[in-house]
């Protein structure tokens, strides 16, 4: 019997450790175009559904940290809205996007169900605050500079109203010039904290600025980034995805190709069932 949009977000709202079967946030960098956002929900509700896993929609209506100032950046504020809206009602999935600015956050909490935070602002204390205000799940990006105990300073922001809803997000270290490099050691620091944990397996194999005025990637890294971080025992596993990623707006080189997508699901679903019903040695 399919589950409404309402039961679905009050089971990501449950989630309160690593324990459960992953979860998955999926969709195109940016909302190219509302032909484009909806044919791509379409695609991935399907397959959540032949998969039987709890699926998050993520696109975003701007992006605003490009490299390039002739980057194309999304639909914008408005429109964007307006798609999430329609793919919420249309799909009942879930929503996950971007909030770069205070102003946006009240609007943007009226379409989406769980705020997303870049990695480049998640020291951003007046949007941490605006955001935990909402009561939504806040899903925080670790800075590609950040050490992963200094992630304690943006649950505390949050948690200072009162919202327990917080997901962390690791998705790699700057790593000298235009690459990253994802330490596995945070993983198990970041836990400790008492909030799941998220891996975004597609921004970790970018090359920032690798193209010179855009960024790079290399998405056959993807799969081995993914499989290294649910043996951790992680929560959800973020992927962008595309039907051509050589068009893509952004992020093309690392978003992986929808007609890939269903058998590294069905590996990584299988990986992490069989993780979850093992016990970790701990060393001392």
């Amino acid at each position: 019997m399919p589950i409404n949009l309402e039961a679905k977000i009050n089971n990501l709202k449950n989630i309160k450790d690593n324990k459960n079967p992953i979860f998955f946030i999926m969709g195109p960098c940016c909302i190219e175009s509302e032909e484009h956002a909806l044919k791509m929900a379409e695609f991935l509700k399907k397959i959540s559904e032949k998969l039987k896993f709890n699926l998050i929609f993520k696109s975003s209506f701007d992006k605003a940290n490009r490299i390039s100032i002739s980057g194309k950046r999304g639909v914008g504020f408005e429109q964007g809205l307006k798609i999430f809206e329609k793919i919420r009602k249309n799909f009942e999935l879930p929503i996950v996007t971007d909030v770069h600015e205070t102003w946006q956050v009240e609007s943007i909490a009226q379409v989406a169900d769980v705020l997303q935070i870049p990695a480049f602002l998640c020291r951003q204390t007046d949007l941490l605050i605006a955001a935990g205000k909402t009561g939504k799940i806040i899903h925080v990006k670790k800075g590609q500079f950040l050490a992963p105990e200094n992630m304690k300073s943006a649950i505390e922001k949050i948690e200072s109203t009162r919202n327990q809803n917080i997901w962390l997000c690791e998705r790699g270290y700057t790593f000298g010039y235009n690459n990253l490099v994802v330490d596995y050691r945070n993983f198990p620091i970041m836990e400790n904290f008492g909030y799941p944990i998220v891996f975004d397996a597609t921004h970790s194999v970018q090359r920032p600025g690798g193209q010179g005025c855009s960024t790079g990637g290399d998405r056959k890294f993807v799969p081995n980034l993914a499989a290294a971080a649910i043996v951790q025992g992680i929560a959800g596993l973020f992927l962008e995805v595309h039907d051509n990623p050589e068009q893509a707006f952004s992020d093309g080189p690392n978003s992986i190709r929808l007609c890939q997508l269903e058998i590294l699901l069905k590996y990584l679903i299988e990986l992490d069932s069989w993780i979850k019903n093992r016990i970790m040695p701990e060393m001392t």
